[in-house]
């Protein structure tokens, strides 16, 4: 399953209930059209998701829970499968790799030791989304498969340093640990996965640029707003 990842861009194909996109056919749509267009895996949310991508699809699938609404302090919680009753949904869903959140802060009834113990236990691939390499190392130290630099820039102890992916952390993770680290965040331009796969990114995960018009959108207004 790694060796098939090497390389490849994988597709965030997620949206909130509050949103449009949300219903069932709208991210079997959208599933179709990254897969379509070559994502070499998908990375989706709810155990709803991970079982369509599953029947859809001959390619990895990441699969995560999350709250239907990420609460307002969304910067000092755990809120991406955040316990191990949310790696079993996802194991009993068929995620091939379950990704949670990898920090050291508290969780509910459950350490991030045991996350990764019950990931392992399921024999599906963990991956630990982490903010600094402190947190990367210490996932791999506990076994964790893959790191990925998903929550950079969106933790108390990782102040968002630029609008664009962190490099810096995914050098540093791939020169110290010798598990496969994945560059996501904040991916906007196609030179920056050049650059990803230049610093040793075992592959890239996009989302937003793709997946989230809302956001794409915003991005576009935000910039002729500049000119007024």
């Amino acid at each position: 399953m790694l060796n098939r990842l090497r390389n490849k861009v994988v597709v965030s194909v997620q949206a909130m209930p509050v949103e449009p996109l949300y219903t069932e056919n709208c991210m079997i749509a959208m599933m179709k059209s990254v897969v379509k267009g070559g994502a070499g895996g998908l990375r989706v949310a709810g155990a709803r998701d991970v079982k369509n991508a599953k029947a859809l699809f001959d390619i990895p699938v990441m699969g995560l829970i999350k709250p239907n609404i990420i609460p307002a302090n969304w910067h000092e919680i755990v809120y991406i499968t955040p316990t191990v009753k949310d790696v079993l949904e996802l194991v009993n869903a068929g995620a091939d790799i379950i990704a949670f959140d990898g920090t050291s802060r508290d969780r509910e009834g459950c350490t991030l030791e045991e996350i990764i113990k019950y990931v392992k236990i399921n024999k599906r691939i963990s991956m630990a989304d982490v903010s600094t390499v402190e947190e990367g190392l210490n996932c791999a130290n506990l076994g964790a498969n893959i790191l990925s630099t998903t929550l950079s820039g969106y933790t108390q102890y990782s102040p968002l340093k630029s609008e664009g992916p962190d490099f810096e952390l995914l050098e540093e993770l791939v020169k110290r640990t010798d598990v496969p680290v994945v560059l996501e965040g904040r991916i906007w331009e196609p030179e920056e996965v050049d650059r990803a796969f230049e610093l040793g990114a075992h592959c890239v995960v996009i989302g937003s640029a793709i997946t989230r018009p809302q956001l794409i959108t915003k991005r576009f207004i935000n910039r002729a707003a500049r000119q007024t």
